[in-house]
């Protein structure tokens, strides 16, 4: 089964079907809203901008919107992506997201990242550990991948603070079926201002090994 059998606007197949299913969660959809939870930084509004790039790329309407707390190094950062089938007039933070995606796993002792979330929406959490080893419902579906670990392999960033949102799009691609693998990293390499092969082959690592429950 392709996506675009249910979401009306293209798709290649994807592969397992714990991605497929939940691809199809939204199915008609007209508006799809993602919520970035990260740390100055760690690349969250980047992220927010090249998502709704590849929206862009394949058909959307889009709108990316960054909202900054306290401006500096490691403070909480939340940007949003809106993608939908026709004219988005909406400027405001998301409220009721479909998807959340966590750049950094200590978020959770900070700010209420599952916040609004959509009943069938899905949470995406950079860390080591399992889905089931996080503080999320088990109603809640939630993926995980090592971004960090990504995004250490490929020297993006520092050791001390690697910049993870290229690696977190990868996952966000394959869990959700919004874009296309090949479009994303079109869009990646577009946006980043360096070492666009590295962040186009951590998206990539990203995308095979995001795991979910």
């Amino acid at each position: 089964m392709s996506v675009s059998e249910n979401y009306q606007v293209w798709h290649k197949p994807l592969g397992d079907n714990i991605f497929v299913e939940h691809a199809l969660q939204f199915k008609g959809a007209i508006l799809i809203e993602v919520r970035f939870h990260g740390r100055g930084g760690q690349g969250a509004v980047i992220a927010s901008e090249a998502l709704a790039t590849a929206g862009f790329h394949e058909g959307y309407h889009v709108t990316a919107v960054p909202f900054f707390g306290v401006e500096r190094r490691g403070a909480p950062v939340t940007a949003f992506t809106r993608l939908s089938k026709e004219p988005i007039l909406i400027r405001s933070g998301i409220y009721t997201p479909n998807y959340v995606v966590v750049l950094d796993e200590s978020l959770f002792n900070a700010v209420d990242v599952l916040e609004g979330l959509k009943a069938g929406g899905a949470i995406l959490v950079n860390t080591r550990r399992a889905a089931a080893g996080l503080p999320i419902g088990k109603d809640v579906k939630a993926f995980t991948v090592d971004a960090t670990e990504i995004a250490l392999k490929h020297e993006l960033g520092s050791p001390t603070t690697p910049i993870v949102n290229t690696a977190i799009l990868g996952a966000f691609a394959k869990i959700s079926g919004l874009v296309s693998l090949n479009t994303l990293i079109e869009s990646v390499c577009a946006i980043v201002p360096s070492k666009r092969d590295a962040n186009a082959a951590a998206t990539k690592d990203a995308y095979d090994l995001v795991r979910g429950r």
